[in-house]
């Protein structure tokens, strides 16, 4: 397996993390699935900063967003597999 650009905690999650500098859209990840050491590709859509999420399936708006096994808001603006998630298109559900 080649070095991680994303890391997903759990099945259940729709986001990973990424955990690389300089990740460009066209880039195929290699993913993980740290809760049992899987790993999958997905293609990144946009130039996503380290720490911040990726799509792993598409998301309507109003849909809930699993992070770490955990609801850490809902889709504000439709987000297609592979796209960067982040204010512009998640909103928390806290306030």
């Amino acid at each position: 397996m080649s070095i991680p650009q994303l890391l997903v905690h759990d099945h259940k999650d729709n986001v990973g993390v990424v955990v690389v500098e300089n990740l460009t859209a066209g880039t195929e990840m290699t993913c993980v699935i740290t809760h049992d050491v899987s790993d999958f590709q997905l293609t990144c859509n946009d130039d996503v900063p380290i720490g911040h999420k990726v799509a792993l399936q598409d998301l309507d708006v109003g849909a809930t967003i699993v992070k770490y096994g955990e609801d850490i808001g809902k889709v504000v603006e439709p987000i297609k597999k592979g796209a960067h998630v982040h204010t512009h298109n998640l909103k928390t559900k806290r306030w």
